[in-house]
C-alpha cells in the first residue's frame, strides 16, 4: 500500500466516525499537508485550501458537508489507484 493509499484508507475510516458525530465533528488532518497542484486539494486530508482555511469556523453539519466532499475525493483517488 503506499503513503496516498493509506492516507485513503485512514481517511476513509474517519469519514466514517465524522457521519456518526452528532457534535464536535473531527477534523479530517492527518499531518500529511501538500497541496496537489493538479487537484487543488491537501494530499493528506483531501481538502481544498477554502476548507481547510474555514474549518474552524464552520459549524458542524458544515463540517460534515466537507466530510462528504472528501468522501466523494476519496472514491474518485481509489478508482484510480485500482485503474489498470
Amino acid at each position: 500500500m503506499t503513503v496516498n493509499q493509506f492516507a485513503m484508507k485512514k481517511l476513509a475510516d474517519y469519514a466514517v466516525l465524522a457521519r456518526a458525530t452528532a457534535e464536535n465533528v473531527p477534523s479530517p488532518c492527518i499531518s500529511v499537508c501538500r497541496m496537489d497542484n493538479r487537484t487543488a486539494v491537501c494530499e493528506g486530508c483531501l481538502r481544498t485550501i477554502d476548507e481547510i482555511r474555514l474549518w474552524s469556523v464552520n459549524s458542524d453539519s458544515e463540517k460534515r458537508a466537507v466530510w462528504a466532499l472528501i468522501a466523494q475525493r476519496i472514491v474518485t483517488a481509489t478508482a484510480t489507484f485500482t485503474a489498470p
